[in-house]
């Protein structure tokens, strides 16, 4: 088993009334993660980063833990992620 560990930045645009999810940044590593999700933050009403492990042979995987997280009304499954 080959656990591949992860980086991804997720950010929201407004579209009218809803946020719509914008196109993931995966980055290399954890600070690029969190200085990507810090600047979208200055210009997107929501913006999440987090870390995983993951082996894509098998499928298996670990639950994220939460690099950073901006927004207002953050969603719970956010909230109550594991901090890195």
């Amino acid at each position: 088993m080959t656990m591949t560990t992860y980086h991804v930045v997720q950010s929201y645009t407004m579209v009218k009334t809803r946020l719509s999810a914008d196109t993931p940044f995966y980055a290399r590593d954890l600070e690029q993660a969190r200085r990507v999700a810090e600047r979208l933050a200055e210009s997107k009403p929501m913006v999440v980063a987090m870390m995983g492990r993951a082996d894509a042979e098998t499928g298996e995987y670990e639950e994220p833990r939460l690099i950073f997280a901006h927004g207002d009304n953050l969603p719970e499954e956010i909230e109550s992620m594991e901090r890195v």
